[in-house]
């Protein structure tokens, strides 16, 4: 038997990165699930190597009209929804003083208010069903402040913030809200970190006391956990999976995604 038979997952940005690997983890362990992303080859490809246990359709995390149609679209798939992951994201790194109001917004309004979106798309029919997992992908960001990434550090903090929300406001109706706070993660998002440098890499592993980035497969199991019935009493709680960088001094910004 696997972890989720039975459950019906949502991901978003689930094309490639984290959320495929969630995606992919998820089948395995017998959920069907529904990928939503902006990149439409590449979340096609990945539904299609899944298999039937999922579909892709595309999603816009900042649109509430897209939130709406991908939930209805999972529910009428599927049959209902169980288990939602706030996946998608994008990263940003430019110093406060050079980063302008549009490039921070975009961060905010994808990473923030798309994760906003989701809980509330969800809350119905999971409040209607009497259970349900929500799995926020907040960051090690999140926990705490890195030169560099202020729209990012400020929405992962966001996320962390409105997952405590939730989980107060949803807990009495069986819903569980929790986030996880990713280190650095071998993912497309980490590869385009180094355009702004050869010494990005390095300075970002000298910060891992395990010495090294992880796979999206770690934050795949840990986003399993949560969705399952082993963790039927955790809510409003912060999962952190980052190598130890947070437990000290010299810890920075992760990416993910």
């Amino acid at each position: 038997m696997g972890r989720l038979d039975g459950k019906v997952a949502l991901i978003t940005g689930g094309a490639r990165g984290q959320g495929a690997a969630e995606a992919r983890l998820f089948a395995s362990e017998g959920a069907k699930v529904m990928i939503g992303d902006v990149l439409d080859a590449d979340g096609e490809v990945t539904a299609k190597d899944i298999g039937d246990a999922a579909a892709y359709m595309h999603h816009d995390v900042t649109s509430e009209a897209d939130w709406e149609a991908i939930v209805a679209a999972t529910v009428e798939r599927f049959g209902k929804i169980d288990v939602l992951v706030n996946n998608a994201g994008v990263f940003l790194v430019l110093p406060m003083a050079m980063t302008d109001r549009a490039a921070y917004e975009r961060v905010i309004q994808i990473n923030q208010v798309g994760t906003f979106l989701g809980m509330k798309a969800v809350t119905a029919p999971m409040v209607g069903a009497g259970s349900g997992s929500i799995i926020n992908i907040s960051s090690v960001a999140g926990l705490q402040g890195s030169p560099g990434s202020i729209a990012y550090t400020a929405s992962k903090f966001a996320v962390r913030g409105m997952t405590k929300v939730a989980a107060m406001e949803l807990a009495p109706f069986g819903v569980r809200v929790n986030s996880i706070h990713p280190g650095i993660v071998d993912t497309p998002m980490l590869s385009e970190l180094t355009q702004y440098g050869p010494d990005v890499m390095t300075s970002l592993r000298n910060r891992i006391p395990v010495g090294k980035e992880m796979g999206a497969e770690e934050i795949a199991n840990m986003a399993l956990f949560l969705a399952s019935d082993d963790s039927t009493h955790c809510t409003g709680a912060e999962f952190v999976v980052d190598g130890g960088m947070t437990a000290g001094f010299g810890g920075g910004s992760g990416a993910g995604g």
